[in-house]
């Protein structure tokens, strides 16, 4: 038989005897809901803390109609941007004394519709999530209808009404595209990961199919890189885009066709650092240098684009602010905010190193 005895965790009446303050009030400082002075506040919470209270979270979800847990769905955790986005959102959540589940849906939309409703099933208090198919609005609006509210990361999706946060795709790949134009490159590839439906709507003349592609974050990126070549006079060139996978692998085989071209682009923008490095991959296996052989840009600065020789110029995304952002938006809509929805830009900024020379 052990000699300790465990100790019986003290109630709340305890507690707010403790603190010298009346159980209902004592109930509200530790429950987050309802009116409380910050002096009584503090004296609940600093008697909790010497007597090791710790809240029952099923009864205070009864009272209050909130769990404090957060659903994030993002469709591939290995992605650097996705798992700096989610250390903001997770940040936010905890400072204000909520939790966070977190789904992988691997670009799945059948995983991406289970686990929506297994979260709603669970009563979180409200999303984040990186749809994988923005044209795919249904299962998302039936989350909308049950009351739960959702913020947007990274991805639009036309029709929902929801909050949402990113950057400026399209301006961002307009001016990366830029830049490698002004040092010289006429024949630039884009390695884009998503639809293969790009190469026929960037073909086109005219801006009608690049509005369209403008709703989704590839495809913005893609209408800026189109923009780009247009108004540089450069015919933009199908054969040139590639859409074959967003994992490192899917880059280099991208990469290995592109280079085998006729007419191979003498650069590539790539518009993640997963695709970045099936690109560096593909360059050394053919036994090519970058930049003497073929310039290279991307999106996001990821720890190891400054390490690598040559180091890497990059489209940098605050991630980390992006995440928090979208964290700090959903609790304010858990929270009451009846405010307009909100659309929130923050802006990048452009890392020039050595992996672009001119032509």
């Amino acid at each position: 038989m052990s000699g300790s005895v465990r100790r019986a965790m003290p109630s709340i009446e305890i507690v707010a005897k403790e603190a010298g303050v009346s159980t209902a009030t004592a109930g509200r400082a530790l429950g987050g809901y309802g009116s409380v002075s910050r002096k009584s506040r503090e004296a609940v919470l600093a008697a909790a803390e010497r007597l090791g209270y710790r809240p029952n979270s099923l009864a205070r979800s009864m009272i209050t109609g909130l769990t404090h847990t957060l659903g994030v769905l993002v469709p591939d955790i290995e992605n650097p941007f996705f798992s700096r986005a989610l250390r903001g959102i997770a940040d936010a959540a905890h400072e204000r004394g909520w939790e966070v589940l977190l789904v992988n849906t691997d670009e799945d939309l059948v995983l991406e519709r289970k686990a929506l409703s297994v979260l709603a099933e669970r009563r979180v208090d409200g999303l984040v999530v990186a749809p994988t198919d923005v044209a795919d609005r249904d299962a998302l609006q039936a989350v909308v209808d049950a009351g739960i509210p959702i913020v947007l990361l990274d991805r639009r999706v036309p029709g929902l009404e929801a909050d949402t946060v990113g950057i400026d795709n399209r301006a961002a790949a307009k001016d990366a595209t830029e830049r490698l134009l002004k040092l010289g490159h006429r024949s630039v590839a884009l390695l884009t990961g998503g639809d293969e439906k790009l190469r026929a709507k960037l073909s086109r003349p005219g801006l009608r199919g690049v509005e369209r592609l403008a709703a989704t974050t590839v495809g913005a990126r893609a209408a800026g890189y189109r923009d780009a070549l247009v108004e540089a006079g450069v015919e933009p060139r199908p054969e040139l885009v590639s859409a074959e996978g967003f994992r490192r692998e899917d880059a280099a085989a991208a990469t290995r066709r592109l280079l085998a071209l006729p007419d191979p682009p003498t650069a590539i923008l790539a518009l993640d650092s997963l695709l970045a490095l099936g690109v560096l991959q593909a360059l050394r296996g053919l036994g090519l240098r970058c930049p003497v052989d073929v310039s290279l840009v991307a999106f996001d600065d990821a720890d190891w684009a400054e390490a690598i020789s040559p180091p890497l110029s990059v489209v940098a995304q605050p991630i980390y602010e992006l995440g928090a952002e979208a964290g700090r938006l959903l609790l304010d809509r858990v929270q009451g905010s009846d405010k307009r929805f909100t659309h929130r830009r923050l802006p990048t900024r452009f890392i020039e190193r050595e992996s672009a020379s001119s032509r």
